[in-house]
């Protein structure tokens, strides 16, 4: 296991919560790298954004290195800028849909036209990458699934996502 992250209001909640996040990974046999675990840190930067006593936040260095992409010339800066993009899709709702002008210059034998329809989906994309939190933390007090990124290998789980919206359940 890569990325867990776990904290609460106070030492007591993150011991509990830590306590919760262990029991479920023992009963779905997910097995923690301890080599690279960090324990009771005050802050730390996970999927981009800044986890401390202050809450989640964008990490800055990012909003700007996002904010300021030059607008794709070439099919392999599109494809660079979806695939960058594409790594928090499922934290955007209707991905897919916003990015369809973009990914339609992907096609073979299509023309590179960047149109209206192409400007309006890259700077989309844009504000929402760097104005919507992609991190909460999850509510205890009801269930939530535990969403593994295992694509190297079935044995080694890269990374490790709670999620806990009240609109999944």
């Amino acid at each position: 296991m890569d990325d867990i992250t776990v904290f609460g209001d106070s030492f007591s909640d993150c011991l509990s919560n830590l306590e919760n996040v262990l029991i479920r990974c023992k009963e779905k046999i997910l097995v923690l790298n301890w080599e690279k675990c960090q324990f009771m840190v005050t802050s730390g930067i996970v999927l981009g954004h800044i986890v401390s006593h202050k809450g989640i936040e964008v990490d800055k260095s990012k909003l700007d290195l996002i904010a300021n992409l030059p607008i794709p010339n070439t099919v392999k800066e599109i494809r660079s800028f979806l695939g960058h993009a594409g790594f928090y899709r499922r934290f955007i709702q209707n991905f897919s849909a916003i990015a369809r002008p973009l990914n339609n210059l992907l096609e073979k034998d299509a023309k590179f036209d960047w149109n209206y329809a192409c400007q309006e989906a890259f700077e989309k994309l844009i504000t929402m990458l760097t104005s919507t939190p992609v991190m909460q933390p999850p509510n205890w007090s009801v269930p939530f699934e535990i969403m593994c990124d295992a694509r190297e290998a079935k044995e080694k789980t890269r990374s490790l996502l709670l999620s806990a919206t009240q609109a999944e359940l």
